[in-house]
């Protein structure tokens, strides 16, 4: 990954450049209605409370488990025993973005939602809030913490979650020929060129004009920076947008020529 002032570089000229959002150059009407609707919508809604005392009890628990990285691996620590606490500081996503992701869900209602990589499962009880009638198919790499992020539904009473343990390669083939069709999907794990786009280009397969696809961390290395131009270049994706933090990946047709956006967030 890029070492922190490279990244701080890079935020900076991000911010810098970005657009404002509404009003400043945007023409199409789908992508106003997502700066609109879902960047700017700054309700509070009910769920958030207890998510994020939640997140804060995750963050006080210093019990230490066993973690099997099957990606890039942590940034922070490169032992595979880790407490729970350490996890939820470095490995979750921060309340804002995993509030983007809610709001997201919560403004496009997809039915079939699938993540790859569930950590202690905060980003996934916030998408399978926001539509209770989706099925949200999440899979985690890690038995130690697939097991805290099942406890963590249950004391949240979310129940339409289904998680798949295992890695990527082999939990993600055999889930897209099951469910056949993907509305949302959001890619947080193994953070490295080939698999990244490899994993895209699954979930296109599966995919319709109405489907997101977000990636987390699509600036944090050289290689998904790379894989992130790869994507962009695609050709079923009609439509990105660069938050810096996350990258969303749009397919409709009603876009003639591919257009993307970096908006500040």
């Amino acid at each position: 990954m890029y070492n922190k002032l490279t990244l701080a570089k890079k935020w900076f000229q991000y911010y810098r450049t970005a657009s404002n959002g509404v009003g400043h150059g945007i023409h199409s009407p789908f992508v106003f209605d997502f700066v609109k609707n879902v960047l700017n919508d700054h309700r509070y809604y009910y769920i958030f409370a207890p998510i994020e005392l939640l997140r804060q009890d995750l963050k006080g628990n210093h019990s230490f488990i066993h973690v099997d990285d099957l990606g890039a691996g942590s940034a922070v620590s490169k032992s595979n025993q880790r407490s729970v606490a350490e996890i939820a500081k470095h490995a979750l996503k921060p309340k804002k973005l995993a509030q983007l992701l809610f709001r997201t869900v919560n403004h496009y209602q997809p039915e079939t939602i699938v993540e790859l990589g569930t950590s202690l499962g905060i980003t996934t009880a916030y998408m399978a809030a926001a539509n209770g009638n989706a099925n949200v198919f999440t899979i985690e790499g890690s038995y130690s913490i697939a097991e805290i992020a099942r406890r963590n539904f249950r004391q949240l009473d979310i129940y339409n979650i289904h998680l798949i343990e295992g890695g990527f390669d082999s939990a993600l083939p055999h889930l897209l020929e099951k469910v056949k069709q993907v509305d949302f999907a959001f890619v947080d794990g193994n953070h490295r060129l080939e698999p990244t786009v490899r994993y895209f280009e699954m979930l296109v397969h599966y995919s319709n004009e109405n489907t997101i696809i977000v990636f987390d961390d699509i600036h944090w290395s050289e290689e998904m920076e790379l894989a992130w131009r790869k994507i962009q270049n695609h050709a079923d994706v009609t439509c990105t947008i660069d938050l810096f933090f996350l990258g969303f990946v749009f397919l409709r047709k009603d876009f003639k020529v591919k257009q993307h956006f970096t908006i500040r967030f």
